[in-house]
Parts: C-alpha cells; sequence; structure tokens
C-alpha cells in the first residue's frame, strides 16, 4: 500500500508538469505575434542561404570551432559536478581530475598556436 502512494505522487506529479508545459507553450504560440517579413526569413548567423545546393564548398572552420566548442563545454560539464565533491574523493581523483586539465589546456594552447581561433 505504501508503494501505490509513493506511484501515485509521482503520478501526480508527472501529470501536473505535462498539463503546464502543454498549457505554456500553447499559450505562447496563441499570443505570440506572428508577422513574417523578409528579414525574419532571412538565413542568419551562418552566413549562407540554406536554400542553396548542399554540394557547395563549406568552409572547414564551422567545423572547427564547433568541435573546440564542444571539447571546453564538455570540460565544464566535468569541472562543475568534481568542485562540488572535491572533499568526498581520494587523492588518485584529485590528481586524475588535474591531470585532465592540463591536458585541456595543452590541446587549447595548441589550437591558440596553430591559429585554430583565428577568424580571417
Amino acid at each position: 500500500m505504501l508503494i501505490f502512494f509513493e506511484i501515485f505522487h509521482l503520478f501526480i506529479y508527472l501529470l501536473i508538469s505535462f498539463v503546464l508545459t502543454c498549457v505554456i507553450f500553447s499559450l505562447s504560440y496563441f499570443l505570440a505575434i506572428h508577422k513574417p517579413d523578409t528579414e525574419k526569413l532571412s538565413s542568419y548567423e551562418c552566413g549562407f542561404d540554406p536554400y542553396d545546393d548542399a554540394r557547395s564548398p563549406f568552409d572547414i572552420r564551422f567545423y572547427l570551432i564547433a568541435i573546440l566548442f564542444i571539447i571546453f563545454d564538455l570540460e565544464a560539464v566535468l569541472i562543475f559536478p568534481w568542485t562540488i565533491s572535491v572533499f568526498n574523493v581520494a587523492f588518485f581523483g584529485f590528481w586524475v581530475v588535474f591531470d585532465f586539465l592540463i591536458e585541456l589546456l595543452v590541446g587549447y594552447v595548441y589550437v591558440w598556436k596553430v591559429g585554430g581561433l583565428e577568424w580571417d
């Protein structure tokens, strides 16, 4: 009987969150102003027309910047939980993360020296 009440509370929580999500999405759709113009429908941020030929040459720097962003974003994702549990990990755990940070620093310096961060 106790498990039923725990599952029931979870079900109620999921039901309320689902209903609230549907209400927020529908209100944002119906209350938003829909006035498309040429500026809103034009391509942005990427610098090329999205409806062009797919086989056109594409600058490799977009991929390099994306990969660098993912690498340093993962570093931030791993550092935040580590900073909270730094007093609970053993001596070995501290040096493993320290080695990880040193390797990232070496990679960052390499990319900087090679010119991977320069956008001409």
